[in-house]
């Protein structure tokens, strides 16, 4: 489907259309604001984070508590709560679900090669669980992947949420795994890669940060990481790698007005390195909401709050039950790609606007059918920095945020901090440190990334060897213990650290 055909179809049946005296204070308003800050976290969906945030009605979609998949012996799975805040409650859905694009077709089709045109009926979840092999069958609990947290175990995100505004009309770019993903906020294309593996450097697709270097080479955007900057696999971003910044800097910089137009914050995504807050499972959700509540009150506490808008969402589901079915999207690219053309987004993930622009108790839809995905901040930002035309096909069509933005002045200032649960994550012991079992395949692919990061003032002959004898074989399968020293070792080399 092409955006011409795409805008045919969706054009007339808007369900939360914005009224015209509205759109024009949330575009008056858009031009208020100078900086925006995203926090994308992993692999969760909406109704696992979220679901419960109000009752389910017209006007939210959430749960009902009657949503169900159905076993291998058919008996129905329904969507379920553990209550408290314990380890092993705060870590499910453990051991990790399948992501990859063939597991992801049968968590919402059912089969795992779905014909063109197939409605997604999102059965598949505890089927596809169920036939994941990483770790012994018994492991694998089904109700675990239906399991669905209630706001008082995700207090930080719950409060934002209420208190500013939730989108429960936000989908992941493409039905596939993190890079993909990740690559649609960054450049509205995964350039046809639909799994983070095999890797396929160098990454030299456009990005949204060529166009804010040419608007303000020095303060137009930033990215702030933990341990390795799943950004940095885009290589043109190599030669301009000092917009790369350790997350420790952020608050600093955002006490002393110091933050760009754009940054983006991007997660600890190594248990193995350091405390891991990503969110992706198993790791604890408690750790997640730590670093949510730190840039939070970061920025509310910075000179730039009345002028900030923060973004909060999560790159995929990660595997995680949600009952909305994705429905289609515009490919990026004229050029079809196989095995898939990424025509249908990806399942629903939260997404969380915050500002004092916005009115308490907001749930965010877009104008029209076509729903909210990565792309949105990329057309936010072309929209209000005058940055030209859009990356692909995907960012033309996608809607603007604004709508959020429906105060006229900055009047919904939050509360001054939030304090986020004192819960220590669940981690791996050190006797399994030796056991490239324990390593992710998110985690394994960032390791690969470390791996061929160039030395300072050599990223145009790295560039140049890379797209002469591309990388193309999958990541090693290393322990924890040797891939930490890999990425710790070469992201110090790459930022000039050592």
């Amino acid at each position: 489907m092409r955006r011409r055909e795409f805008l045919k179809l969706t054009a007339g049946s808007a369900a939360a259309t914005i009224a015209p005296r509205n759109l024009a204070l949330a575009q008056a308003v858009l031009s208020k604001i100078n900086h925006f800050v995203v926090l994308m976290l992993e692999n969760r969906s909406f109704d696992n984070l979220l679901g419960r945030l109000y009752p389910k009605s017209n006007t939210f979609d959430g749960l009902s508590g009657e949503e169900f998949n159905l076993d291998p012996a058919g008996k129905p799975i329904y969507v379920n709560n553990l209550p408290g805040m314990t380890a092993d409650v705060l870590t499910i859905p453990d051991p990790n679900p399948g992501e990859r694009w063939t597991d992801i077709n049968e968590q919402l089709f059912g089969v795992i090669d779905p014909p063109a045109g197939a409605l997604a009926k999102m059965n598949g979840f505890v089927r596809n669980y169920l036939k994941q092999t990483k770790w012994p069958a018994e492991r694998y609990d089904p109700n675990r992947i239906m399991h669905c947290f209630m706001p008082e175990q995700v207090p930080v995100l719950s409060q934002l949420a209420r208190q500013f505004a939730v989108s429960d009309r936000w989908f992941a770019s493409a039905p596939t795994q993190t890079w993909p993903n990740r690559f649609f906020v960054h450049a509205a294309t995964a350039n046809g890669y639909e799994n983070n593996a095999p890797p396929h450097f160098p990454y030299m697709m456009p990005t949204i940060f060529d166009r804010l270097k040419d608007m303000d080479p020095v303060n137009g955007w930033r990215i702030y990481f933990h341990d390795v900057a799943q950004s940095s696999a885009m290589s043109r971003l190599w030669r301009i790698r000092h917009h790369f910044t350790r997350f420790s800097k952020f608050q600093s910089d955002a006490q002393e007005a110091r933050l760009p137009a754009y940054t983006f914050i991007e997660p600890d995504y190594l248990s193995f390195l350091g405390p891991q807050n990503d969110q992706h499972p198993p790791t604890s959700v408690a750790a997640g909401e730590r670093l949510i509540a730190a840039v939070y009150n970061a920025l509310r506490q910075s000179p730039l709050w009345t002028s900030s808008l923060l973004i909060i969402v999560f790159d995929e589901h990660g595997g995680c039950f949600d009952h909305v079915p994705p429905p289609a999207a515009v490919p990026p690219s004229l050029r079809a790609s196989s095995p898939f053309n990424f025509d249908r987004y990806g399942v629903r993930v939260p997404a969380v606007l915050v500002s004092p622009f916005i009115q308490q108790g907001l749930v965010l839809r877009p104008p029209g059918d076509t729903p909210f995905d990565h792309t949105s901040i990329i057309a936010t930002l072309r929209k209000r920095f005058n940055l030209g035309n859009p990356l692909s096909e995907r960012d033309a069509v996608a809607p603007t945020v604004e709508g959020a933005l429906t105060l006229p002045d900055p009047t919904n200032m939050g509360p001054e901090r939030i304090d986020a649960p004192v819960l220590e994550p669940r981690v791996a012991s050190p006797a399994t440190a030796s056991d490239p079992a324990q390593m992710t395949d998110l985690q394994a692919s960032l390791t690969d990334l470390a791996r061929v990061l160039p030395d300072p003032g050599e990223e145009e002959a790295h560039i140049r060897r890379l797209e002469t004898s591309p990388e193309r074989a999958a990541p090693q399968q290393l322990s924890p213990r040797d891939a930490g020293a890999i990425v710790d070792r070469n992201v110090r080399r790459f930022l000039g650290e050592s």
